[in-house]
């Protein structure tokens, strides 16, 4: 796939396959990272960036919601993150996750620059982005108590694919990375009762 996709920015921008494998990596993200493009490509793009929240909790990983819900078609919005920098320290980036469909099938893009102090210091809003519908509400609610994806499908008669559908759906109205933190954002915005 190297071979085929070229791509030129001045920002600090790289691709992966449906693997989250590196398939380039660009020389402004070499100066942003400390990283070459050789440590880079053919590495699990989330080994390379190993990214945090500011909470320090680990976002990067095998596991990546995120990486998940584009794979899966779903719009992901701008993050921001904490990137290991060329000191070792972590600095604030605001990271774009762009899904492009190549001949060879997808391959995804992360664009990343280094965030403002307006973007740093940008308050939360207090809502979702986006409202949920009653559906996504009511499971919202069993996934706070604690019920999983089919225990929800079993209580509202639901096949589970549908379930988890509206989990997603969920996860981008919240812009969260787990199930988790919808359901802390849920609370700080209060549409859920705090416990």
């Amino acid at each position: 796939m190297t071979d085929e996709l070229r791509i030129r920015s001045g920002d600090a921008v790289f691709s992966f396959d449906e693997n989250l494998i590196v398939q380039t990596w660009n020389d402004s993200l070499e100066r942003m990272t400390g990283v070459s493009a050789e440590e880079a490509i053919g590495q699990p793009c989330w080994a390379v960036l190993g990214a945090t929240n500011e909470r320090g909790d680990l976002v990067c990983h095998a596991g990546c919601s995120n990486a998940r819900l584009a794979r899966e078609g779903w719009p992901v919005g701008r993050q921001e993150l904490l990137v290991r920098a060329p000191d070792g320290d972590r600095r604030p980036m605001c990271v774009s996750t762009i899904r492009v469909q190549n001949g060879g099938g997808p391959v995804f893009l992360h664009l990343l620059h280094e965030a403002t102090a307006a973007e740093e210091t940008e308050e939360e809003p207090e809502e979702p982005r986006a409202q949920l519908t009653g559906r996504q509400s009511q499971i919202l609610a069993l996934i706070a108590a604690g019920r999983n994806a089919r225990a929800i499908a079993e209580e509202l008669e639901l096949a589970e694919a549908t379930v988890r559908n509206h989990i997603r759906g969920i996860l981008v109205a919240f812009d969260a990375h787990s199930q988790l933190e919808a359901v802390a954002k849920a609370r700080q915005a209060g549409i859920l009762e705090k416990n």
